[in-house]
């Protein structure tokens, strides 16, 4: 946004502090009017034609953005994705330990990534894996939901998970 002498347009259209239309008056006049109120000129509207100007307090317009926008980060939850490794030949107790730790991560309504890398010839046998990835999924099924359906890329298969509502 232009403020006061930045501002090069020979004719404006003025909104004053009051949020009234003035019309279309000169730069000079504007800036004048502005002066007298004590207050900036803020182009706020610079592709109409003529330019939109308003007469306001531009430091405090500023200062009272940055506020709401503090304040909508502030609302904002950040989603993370944690990851849990899983091997072909996964021992059942591993298991269980491991969706105990996805729960908790789903509980935090984060999403959880779920890999197996296969070793050797397991590549081949991608059943093995698909087989592990639905067990995995039948223990932590109270917490979650499927966002991607296990996949097998090249020596890893990865499912994504996110949080019930």
């Amino acid at each position: 946004m232009l403020i006061n002498e930045e501002i090069r347009d020979k004719e404006v259209r003025l909104v004053d502090e009051e949020g009234q239309q003035q019309g279309i008056v000169t730069i000079d006049v504007a800036m004048r009017m502005a002066d007298e109120a004590g207050l900036d000129l803020v182009k706020i509207s610079p592709m109409a034609v003529p330019p939109v100007c308003k007469i306001m307090d531009y430091g405090k317009y500023r200062f009272e953005q940055s506020k709401r926008e503090k304040e909508q980060r502030k609302n904002q939850k950040i989603i993370e994705v944690k990851e849990i490794r899983l091997s072909a030949t996964i021992d059942t107790h591993d298991m269980e330990v491991k969706a105990k730790a996805a729960t908790k991560f789903l509980q935090n309504k984060d999403k959880v990534k779920v890999s197996i890398r296969f070793r050797g010839r397991q590549a081949k046998h991608g059943d093995i894996g698909l087989d592990v990835m639905d067990a995995f999924f039948e223990l932590v099924k109270d917490y979650a939901v499927i966002d991607k359906p296990a996949k097998q890329e090249g020596r890893n298969m990865f499912m994504i998970l996110a949080a019930k509502n």
